[in-house]
């Protein structure tokens, strides 16, 4: 559960969360050759909001993975790195209006509002 705005896990599932990334990244090392997990987690665990995003995506059937370090600004760089497209995250447009656009194999959602079409007035 996420703190209202604020976009905030508790700490259990943070741990959750840093368990389940840190197991993905020694299984793929090949995606990030030279990385430590130890700085990695140093870096999630001080931005805790990266977190949160690492979460949705997790959530979601995603599968986010270290993949690059951009040495420049500092910042690891996380990709969903599953087969295919997760199936909560297919057959979506991008806003309602593009959602109520369709008229051939419309969409179940939209990702901005995130509500099945049958639900919005």
């Amino acid at each position: 559960m996420t703190d209202g705005e604020n976009k905030v896990l508790s700490l259990e599932q943070r741990e959750e969360l840093l368990e389940v990334l840190e197991t993905r990244f020694e299984k793929n090392m090949d995606r990030h050759k030279g990385l430590e997990w130890a700085k990695v987690k140093e870096k999630l665990v001080t931005n805790i909001e990266k977190l949160w995003s690492l979460n949705e995506m997790e959530k979601t059937g995603g599968e986010p993975d270290l993949v690059e370090y951009d040495i420049k600004n500092d910042v690891f760089i996380f990709y969903d790195c599953s087969a295919e497209s997760p199936k909560g995250r297919r057959s979506v447009c991008y806003d309602l209006e593009a959602l109520e656009s369709r008229k051939k194999h419309k969409p179940e959602n939209n990702a901005i509002d995130n509500i099945p079409p049958k639900i919005i007035k």
